[in-house]
């Protein structure tokens, strides 16, 4: 008997788990009792603190990641990159802590060049792997579950059109590798601007810096990634345009039945 298909991860639920839930848990978790007792404020049952709530915003996607391997049995990039991120979120967050519930004064700075080192790390890795014999872009977004890549290329190699084929890809993958700059340089800009103002020596420092943590995370989501949809679906027309020049080929013949 065949093997059975492996689940595939819900796209809805990997938003919620690893952007939604996390902002929200910074955004009305963090606040500590005491310090709104302080402040004159009311402490509600929720009020559980910014380092509880920071440790329960790392380990949701944490789990959900972990939990997603042993539902599949087969890694992911993306899921590493997510770890990765979620290592160098608390890492950092622990730098930024002062034992005295202060946080030190370039967290902004250093929380925004966090965000951009993975996708400006991706972008180099796709960059630098034009020439290699198998470029980023034919794992992301040039594969053979979404383009019938077998016959487009015997198509291309029938008619002799193998230099034009490796311009068009080699083109999609600059443009590809530009939108994780764009990307890397967004999230360096939204930190600033989400910490601008932010009192680091405030008695509810750490609380303010998990709401603004939360903020990020939503607001990455809506304000990068939406641009970035557009630029895929940018990447994905002129591929489609510059496949169908090359091999006479309509859509539904290029891409995989679905």
């Amino acid at each position: 008997m065949p093997d059975p298909k492996p689940k595939q991860e819900h796209p809805l639920a990997n938003i919620l788990v690893n952007v939604v839930v996390p902002a929200l848990v910074l955004s009305f978790l963090s606040k500590d009792p005491e310090i709104q007792v302080k402040l004159g404020k009311v402490a509600r049952p929720w009020h559980i603190g910014p380092m509880w709530a920071m440790i329960i915003a790392l380990v949701l996607p944490l789990g959900y990641g972990i939990w997603h391997y042993i539902q599949t049995r087969k890694g992911n990039f993306f899921s590493a990159l997510g770890l990765i991120s979620v290592l160098l979120s608390g890492g950092l967050t622990l730098y930024l802590w002062n034992d005295d519930g202060s946080v030190k004064e370039n967290a902004g700075l250093l929380f925004g060049l966090k965000e951009g080192l993975i996708p400006l790390f991706l972008g180099f890795a796709i960059l630098s792997s034009r020439k290699s014999a198998t470029p980023l872009i034919r794992v992301f977004l040039y594969n053979d579950t979404i383009f019938d890549i077998p016959k487009i290329e015997g198509r291309i190699s029938q008619r002799g059109e193998e230099s034009r084929y490796s311009g068009l890809l080699d083109g999609a993958t600059k443009l590809f590798a530009a939108s994780f700059f764009l990307s890397a340089v967004m999230n360096v800009g939204l930190a600033q601007w989400f910490f601008r103002g932010f009192d680091a020596e405030a008695i509810d420092a750490l609380e303010v810096y998990n709401a603004i943590i939360g903020k990020l995370q939503w607001a990455g989501f809506i304000a990068i990634g939406v641009p970035l949809m557009g630029i895929l679906f940018l990447i994905l027309t002129r591929l489609l345009k510059g496949l169908r020049d090359l091999t006479g080929l309509k859509d539904d013949e290029l891409m995989m039945p679905r």
